[in-house]
C-alpha cells in the first residue's frame, strides 16, 4: 500500500509540474522585479502605453519606441493610440483598477489635478526617490508646472508654448519690417491694418476661441487664472486675474473685429492654420509643437515671434502646455519598473534632441539643444529657436507656473464661449460678465462634489 501511495504521490507531482510548464492551472513563479519570470528568461516585460500622438507626433513617438525596444532585451512598450486626451481620459476612467488599464497614460496638462485625485496613479516621486533620480537637469520651466509641493506626480514629455505666426511675405508688402514682428497687443493691431490696407483679400490676424490660449494671454501679464496662487498654495474658490486683466484680452479683439482686420475661425484650429498657409491671414497664435508643419508647408516664409502682450504690462512669459506621462498604480512592481525605466531614457538628452526636432515639441532636457541633430534643424530653420527662446525667457512665478484644479477643462469652455461671443459681434461687458459668474460657478461646484 505505501508504495502504491509513493507512486501516486510522484505521478501528482509530474503531472502538475507538466501543467505548470505549458501554460496549465498551476500557479507560476512571481517575478520579483529584478529578472524576467523563471519560466521564460527571454520573455520581455510588456509595458503598455497609452498615448494622444496624432501625425507627425505619432510618427516620431513610434519610432523612438522602436529605437527602445531594440536597445535591450528585457522590456516591450508598446504604443497605443488612444485619440485625444479627452477620448483617452474617458476610457481610461472605464478599465481603471482592472487588468485592462495600461502601464503608463499620457494626460493633457489640465488633467493634473484630476490624475491626482484618481486615486488610480503612482506618483512617479517614489521612483524618482527609490532610484536617486535627479530631475534638476530638466528644463525648469516645464518641471516646474508638474512640480506641487517638491513633489513630481507625472512625467513631463510632450511639452509646448503658444507662439505668434506671421507672414513675412505680406509685412514686406505692406510695408513693414519682416524681422521685427510686433510685441504688445497694439502693435498687432497697427500690423494688422497695414496689412488690409495693402491687401484688402487678407485679413491682419486671428485668434482660436480656444481657452488655453486665453490662459496664456493671462499669463503673459503675469495675471493668475485661479486665487490662491493659482491653487498651488490651497484649493481656489473663485478666478483669479482682476476684470482689467480679463477684459484686455476681449477688448483687443473686439477692436480688431470693429475694424474688420480680425479672421474669425471660432474653435477651428484647423481651419486657422489653413487659412493662413493660404494666405487669407497674416498673422495668428498657435501652439509650438506646429512649428515644423507650418514652416513646411507655407508658400511663403514664415516668421515665429513671442506671445503679445498689453503695453502697458511687461511681458511675464508662458505657461507649459501639453502632456505629461502617468504611472498607473496597481500594476506589478516588474512592469512599473520597467515603466520607468522607460520613462527615463525618454528624458536623454538624444533622445529629446529627436523628439524636438522631429515635432516642435520642446526638449524636457536641455542638454539636447546641444546635439548636433538640433543645430543643424536651427541652422536650416532659424524660427524654430524662437519657440526655445520664449520658454527659456520666461519669468518663474505662479501665474506662469500655470493653475491646477480639476475643473479647468470645463473653465478653458467657458471661455471659449466668451471669444466667440465677441468674434461673432457680441459686446465685451455682457461677454465677460457671463464668463466670470459660470466660471466661478465651476470653481464652486468642483469643490462641493470633493466635500470642500
Amino acid at each position: 500500500m505505501k508504495k502504491l501511495l509513493v507512486f501516486l504521490t510522484l505521478g501528482l507531482v509530474l503531472f502538475l509540474a507538466a501543467c505548470s510548464s505549458n501554460g496549465g492551472s498551476a500557479k507560476e513563479p512571481e517575478n520579483n522585479g529584478d529578472k524576467p519570470d523563471s519560466t521564460d528568461s527571454a520573455e520581455k516585460q510588456v509595458v503598455t502605453f497609452w498615448h494622444s500622438m496624432g501625425g507627425a507626433g505619432q510618427e516620431a513617438l513610434n519610432k523612438i519606441v522602436e529605437e527602445y525596444n531594440t536597445s535591450q532585451e528585457g522590456i516591450q512598450v508598446n504604443a497605443e493610440y488612444q485619440g485625444t486626451y479627452d477620448e483617452s481620459l474617458t476610457k481610461f476612467n472605464a478599465v481603471a483598477g482592472s487588468d485592462s488599464a495600461p502601464t503608463v497614460i499620457q494626460t493633457f496638462e489640465i488633467g493634473t489635478k484630476a490624475m491626482i485625485n484618481s486615486g488610480q496613479i503612482l506618483p512617479i516621486q517614489e521612483l524618482i526617490d527609490a532610484d536617486g533620480y535627479d530631475m534638476s537637469g530638466l528644463e525648469k520651466n516645464i518641471t516646474n508646472y508638474y512640480s506641487l509641493d517638491g513633489k513630481f506626480y507625472s512625467m513631463p514629455f510632450n511639452s509646448s508654448t503658444p507662439v505668434m505666426y506671421y507672414n513675412k511675405d505680406a509685412f514686406k508688402a505692406a510695408g513693414l519690417d519682416p524681422e521685427a514682428a510686433p510685441e504688445t497687443y497694439e502693435e498687432v493691431e497697427e500690423a494688422s491694418k497695414a496689412i488690409v490696407a495693402s491687401n484688402p483679400k487678407m485679413k491682419g490676424f486671428a485668434l482660436q476661441a480656444y481657452g488655453w490660449l486665453w490662459e496664456q494671454l493671462l499669463a503673459n501679464q503675469g495675471a493668475l487664472l485661479l486665487n490662491n496662487d493659482n491653487g498651488r498654495t490651497d484649493t481656489p474658490t473663485e478666478i483669479g486675474w482682476t476684470e482689467e486683466e480679463g477684459k484686455s484680452i476681449l477688448e483687443w479683439v473686439k477692436r480688431m473685429v470693429d475694424d474688420k482686420t480680425f479672421a474669425n475661425y471660432g474653435t477651428n484650429g484647423d481651419n486657422m492654420m489653413a487659412g493662413f498657409l493660404a494666405g487669407d491671414v497674416s498673422m495668428f497664435l498657435q501652439s509650438s509643437a506646429s512649428s515644423r508643419d507650418v514652416i513646411d508647408n507655407a508658400p511663403f516664409e514664415v516668421g515665429i515671434a513671442f506671445l503679445p502682450h498689453p503695453e502697458d504690462k511687461e511681458r511675464q512669459g508662458v505657461v507649459i502646455g501639453g502632456a505629461s506621462l502617468w504611472m498607473i498604480d496597481g500594476k506589478a512592481e516588474a512592469e512599473q519598473k520597467a515603466a520607468w525605466e522607460f520613462m527615463k531614457y525618454l528624458q536623454t538628452k538624444e533622445v529629446q534632441a529627436e523628439w524636438h526636432v522631429g515635432t516642435g515639441y520642446f526638449a524636457i532636457n536641455p542638454a539636447a539643444y546641444d546635439e548636433q541633430i538640433v543645430k543643424d534643424a536651427y541652422a536650416e530653420k532659424p524660427q524654430l529657436q524662437v519657440t526655445v527662446d520664449q520658454l527659456q525667457s520666461t519669468q518663474s512665478s505662479y501665474a506662469t507656473q500655470g493653475a491646477l484644479m480639476d475643473m479647468l477643462p470645463e473653465g478653458r469652455k467657458i471661455m471659449e464661449t466668451a471669444l466667440e461671443t465677441i468674434y461673432n459681434g457680441g459686446e465685451v461687458d455682457p461677454a465677460y460678465n457671463s464668463a466670470v459668474e459660470q466660471f466661478n460657478a465651476a470653481i464652486k461646484q468642483a469643490n462641493a462634489a470633493r466635500g470642500e
